[in-house]
């Protein structure tokens, strides 16, 4: 499309005046109005044009005062002025005319000195100080040489790289990375002074263990030697960009990459990243300029809300404090998750860190600064083993007054208990009722110390994030098994050890929750069962109860599937993040809430009602456990009522009729906080008008200016006889008349010097038109005012604002009740998935009990059944006793047998009956198991040096020092990784230390079947002595005539003393000439007697001739 320049002054004051009412959307006016500048097309002559701006009133407006559009160059010229826009422009233009006229020549152009000297020394971690120049020149170039003028600044050192890939399709990896030309229209005026160079180094200096992202305009960028590191790991191109006529390297990416590319840095090379944000300040008249400072840093212990967040898993920081001084094993834990807000703290020793480590699972771990050179050989090991990150902070001084400093806004009597702005996190404990907060005197020093290093470190990453911290709940070692850390890995409680995600661990077998809230709850009852029987009677309550009821069951599933992680939401609100769809979330999942309070009240009466038509007795004792859970829920109506009469539900969206253009540059709303208004979108107001009075005067104020605009097209259209015409906008020309079928509707407006043409096409045509600007502008004035004030009523409720009676009634001064309700409602999540699942495969109720006794019939182990059973197969139960006449059994038998499975589903039996699930068995009796070990698998460990067999035994080791009577341990071939004789002896002490030192209930499988002969066993007689509790116990393989074989998977009394390892090998597909050869030697080593004289010369000869007859 062809296009010529006004060259006038008064056009150019014109066109200032017309973009003028898009202050509000200052870049898109300056866009405009280099438009009106570069591309009108336009006949008309200087007269014609008008000389002054008129208002309605027929009074002429003044001209327009300075003001400040983004750019960086006609700011520099603004400022250097004091004449405003208005003349700035004239200049321009006339500048334009002698150019085109050939009146003058310009000025020669300013050379730059070169700079001389090599090149500037890599900066390190902190980068020197060098000068900035206080401000750059721009140069006048000629009309001929414009084309080949190079940019400042940035543009300079573009690389030709860069300028080719401009000219390619975008492709989703080159959206992400950023050129010197598109950082440049986000800098301000300070930069050519120096300013942002300054506060990067500053920074740098600040935070040098981070990498520092600093935010300019819509990009996250990186300077210095620092981004050489972040190119690399983002695979993003590396540019440069001179300041001071150095070559700075620099790179970035646009903003809506960053959770993408914090993924990266912080979750897969566990990098710190400093984000650094601009906050506007006006240091004049007109002026904006940017303050830069870090508003966080990102660790992998101290995520928020990121995309990237496992929904299903706990993101925990665990600080660790530990006196050596004071005590050489106590330590302090304490632990939170800043994405929910859950806070615990536990006193423990440096024997069970490991454990604690791999039950609390944390992503990053804070120790005092004094342990960065030298720490105990213990925390060294245990920190060692799980492979932690490990950080490092210096506690605040004042231990006592800091370590739980959380009530920021105390109540101010005693009946404003449900006022207080903190409580604390709640506990597993299904019965426990209690909301007061700890004292002091209740956390031990240990414990103090951890929440104080843990606070620290908080307040130092998150700065402007720092949320209020519940109190943490203190977690006793008496009220939960013990499972150690190989336990975990071992029985796959959390995560496959095959796969290394979840699928086929327990977790996923067990699985029927339907909130992620509800998950995370499940994957922490699994790692930490209960041992106080009322808890566990609780639970298993409220599962037989839900287990009775099917449909009563299903209505309350499908309700908690339509409820949102209030959790996370809530922290949100506390971090100041929250959004109105947190508020549409918060209040759906509350009307949820409600819902299923009143739907288990429903039940219950008529359940009652039932009861008394049948002449029979209400059950009360039935519902006591879900009528507990009940009446712990607080009533959040209140809440619930003042989001659903200020935030329009999700549905209750309109279409704006002043945005309508069919432009290609359209910009579509994403629905947030408040309706960002685009060009071509639905203005999706979140606030209510009746929320105030002054947001329902500007509502009707905006519906009048649309009507007005309806009924302005609807004139022009007749006045002009123009039924194409239409009032549009768009980014690139601003409010505008619209001519779909130019060529027939286009004569009479021409004509008219009210429309100025400013595009044209083959068939439509584009026109200023000065009414409709006007009415345009005021009408964006109007939504942009109604975005302040849902952004103010938004924050309202959020905040803990005193209104109306002086209640506090914002979300944040709800978040004690609205955690202890979601909290609640992931318990019943958690147990109605238990009922699903005792229905789906078969579960029944155990008997718990304080007795060291061990009674399952027809036990079956959880994951393996499933597994069977997708391939259509099924799974044969076994049965086990232990009890104090036969509390160790020794299990022998061939190998695939089902030994090892009897092992494992053994300790899962009681892991599920202690979290309160039922258990698959036909019947179960457990008493209370406060430790869990295992010995099971096969694997080295050469990172820390170290060989299969000393794996086995540092696990045997642990198991032996550790173990109490009333433990539950299960070993698996103690002994193999080393000669026969070495390996049986081991063996034979292992259980002979669990029965004289442990007295433990505990399976102990093996091959060795010479240990029962040691143990006293006989066909005939049971063990005397001290192994008369010992029971013996094998597997089986049935055999045919023709020599086939199939596993009995049944456990009988007894010992078998063949392992049929060859028979393994030959389903395993061993060639069969190796499988001859091996069974010939087996047949010779079991007929030959046993003579150390004369054993090397007749295996030498054995040898030999089995190698003769092979062919």
């Amino acid at each position: 499309m062809l296009a010529t320049r006004w060259n006038t002054p008064r056009a150019a004051t014109c066109a200032a005046q017309l973009v003028s009412p898009f202050r509000g959307q200052q870049r898109c006016a300056f866009r405009a109005s280099e438009l009106a500048l570069a591309a009108v097309k336009t006949k008309k002559s200087y007269a014609d044009l008008p000389n002054t701006h008129l208002r309605p009133d027929g009074t002429p407006a003044p001209p327009l005062d300075e003001w400040w559009s983004g750019d960086v160059r006609r700011a520099g010229e603004l400022r250097k002025r004091d004449t405003g826009i208005v003349n700035a422009l004239v200049e321009e233009a006339k500048r334009e005319r002698r150019r085109g006229e050939g009146a003058d020549e310009p000025p020669p152009r300013k050379r730059r000195k070169k700079v001389h000297g090599g090149s500037a020394p890599p900066y390190e971690t902190q980068p020197p100080e060098f000068p900035f120049p206080e401000e750059e020149e721009i140069e006048d170039v000629p009309k001929t040489a414009r084309s080949r003028k190079k940019k400042v600044d940035a543009d300079e050192a573009e690389p030709a790289s860069l300028k080719k890939s401009r000219k390619k399709k975008a492709t989703s990896e080159e959206v992400s990375e950023i050129s010197p030309k598109q950082s440049k229209v986000a800098t301000d005026a300070e930069e050519r002074k120096g300013g942002l160079p300054r506060e990067i180094l500053d920074n740098l200096s600040r935070f040098p263990h981070c990498i520092l992202l600093t935010r300019v305009g819509k990009f996250y960028e990186s300077y210095f030697d620092q981004s050489h590191e972040v190119a690399r790991l983002l695979n993003i191109k590396l540019a440069y960009r001179k300041w001071d006529g150095r070559s700075i390297p620099f790179c970035g990416f646009p903003l809506q990459y960053i959770d993408k590319y914090l993924k990266v840095l912080v979750q897969q090379n566990r990098r710190f990243v400093a984000l650094c944000e601009e906050y506007p300040r006006w240091s004049k008249p007109g002026v904006m300029t940017f303050d830069r400072r870090v508003a966080r840093v990102v660790t992998p212990g101290t995520l928020i809300d990121e995309s990237f967040l496992n929904q299903y898993e706990n993101n925990y920081l665990l600080a660790i404090s530990h006196q050596p001084e004071a005590d050489q094993q106590k330590i302090g834990l304490a632990w939170i998750d800043v994405s929910t807000g859950e806070f615990y703290s536990k006193s423990a020793t440096l024997d069970i860190l490991r454990d604690e480590l791999a039950r609390i699972g944390p992503r990053e771990i804070v120790l005092d600064k004094a342990f960065e050179t030298a720490r105990p050989s213990q925390l060294e090991q245990a920190l060692a083993e799980e492979l932690n990150g490990v950080s490092y902070t210096t506690p605040m001084a004042d231990e006592g007054e800091n370590a739980l400093d959380f009530v920021v806004d105390p109540p101010e009597n005693e009946q404003e208990t449900l006022e207080k702005t903190v409580s604390t996190t709640p506990v597993d404990d299904i019965t426990e009722d209690s909301d007061e907060l700890p004292s002091l005197a209740e956390f031990s020093a240990e414990e103090r110390g951890a929440i104080t290093l843990l606070t620290t470190y908080l307040h130092a990453n998150l700065l402007d994030h720092m949320p209020t911290l519940s109190m943490p709940a203190r977690e006793g070692a008496a009220a939960r098994m013990q499972i150690d850390s190989h336990t975990i890995k071992a029985l796959e409680i959390r995560e496959s050890i095959r796969e290394g995600g979840v699928k086929g661990s327990l977790l996923s077998v067990v699985k029927r929750t339907s909130t992620s809230s509800g998950t995370r709850l499940l994957a922490r009852w699994l790692c930490s069962p209960s041992t106080s029987i009322p808890e566990i009677n609780a639970r298993q309550a409220l599962v037989a109860f839900f287990h009775a009821r099917d449909h009563f069951r299903a209505d309350l599933v499908a309700a908690l599937a339509s409820t949102e992680d209030t959790g996370r939401i809530v922290q949100r609100f506390l971090l100041g993040r929250g959004e109105a769809n947190d508020l549409h979330a918060l209040n759906s999942t509350i009307r949820v809430w409600s819902a299923l309070k009143a739907r288990i009240l429903q039940e219950r009466q008529q359940e009652s009602l039932e009861a008394t038509e049948r002449g029979v007795e209400f059950a009360h004792e039935k519902w006591t456990s879900l009528d507990a859970l009940v009446a712990r829920m607080s009533d959040l109506q209140d809440l619930s009522n003042r989001i659903g009469a200020a935030i329009k539900q999700r549905d209750s969206v309109k279409e704006a009729p002043i945005v309508d253009s069919d432009d290609s540059d359209t910009e579509v709303q994403v629905e947030g906080t408040l309706p960002r208004v685009g060009w071509k979108a639905v203005v999706n107001w979140t606030i209510r008008p009746q929320f105030s009075e002054k947001i329902m005067s500007l509502h009707k104020v905006l519906e009048e200016l649309l009507n007005q605009r309806e009924q302005l097209e609807a004139d022009l259209q007749l006045q002009y006889d123009a039924p194409s015409l239409t009032l549009r906008s768009s980014p690139a020309q601003g409010n505008h008349v619209h001519l779909l079928k130019a060529k027939r509707d286009r004569k009479r407006m021409d004509g008219e010097s009210e429309f100025v043409g400013i595009a044209e096409s083959g068939t439509t045509k584009s026109y200023f038109y000065q009414v409709h600007l006007m009415a345009g502008s005021e009408s964006w004035h109007t939504i942009d005012s109604l975005s302040a004030l849902g952004t103010n009523g938004c924050t309202d409720l959020r905040n803990n604002e005193r209104i109306d009676d002086g209640r506090k009634r914002g979300v944040n001064s709800h978040a004690p009740q609205l955690r202890r309700t979601a909290r609640i409602l992931d318990e019943l999540d958690v147990t109605l998935g238990f009922a699903n699942l005792a229905k789906e495969m078969n579960f029944v109720r155990p008997v718990l009990t304080e007795e060291p006794v061990y009674e399952v019939v027809d036990g079956r182990h959880p994951t393996v059944e499933l597994g069977l059973l997708t391939n259509g197969r099924v799974f044969i139960p076994n049965s086990l006793r232990m009890n104090p006449t036969s509390q160790l059994h020794i299990i022998t038998g061939p190998n695939m047998a089902g030994k090892s499975t009897l092992l494992r589903q053994t300790a899962l039996i009681a892991v599920l009956a202690q979290t309160g699930s039922f258990v698959p068995a036909e019947s179960a009796t457990i008493g209370i198991v406060d430790k869990l070990f295992s010995r099971v698998g096969a694997k080295d460990d050469l990172f820390h040096d170290r060989s299969t067999f000393m794996v086995e035994m540092l696990e045997t080791a642990e198991i032996l020092q550790r173990a109490t009577a009333r433990s539950l341990v299960i070993m698996d071939e103690v002994g193999r990784g080393t000669t026969v004789k070495d390996g049986l002896a081991i063996a034979f002490a292992t259980v002979h230390h669990l029965l004289s030192v442990n007295g433990c209930r505990a399976l102990f499988a093996t091959h060795f079947h010479e240990i029962a002969d040691m143990l006293g066993y006989s066909t005939d007689t049971a063990a005397r002595g001290l192994f008369d509790n010992v029971g013996f116990f094998c597997t089986d393989v049935d055999e045919t005539n023709d020599g086939h074989f199939a596993y009995s998977y049944r456990i009988r009394s007894g010992v078998n003393r063949d392992s049929h390892g060859l028979k393994v090998a030959q389903l395993a597909g061993m060639p069969q000439s190796a499988v001859t050869v091996a069974q010939d030697a087996l047949t010779w080593l079991k007929t030959r007697k046993e003579d150390s004289s004369s054993n090397a010369a007749e295996l030498n000869s054995l040898g030999r001739s089995i190698t003769n007859r092979s062919p």
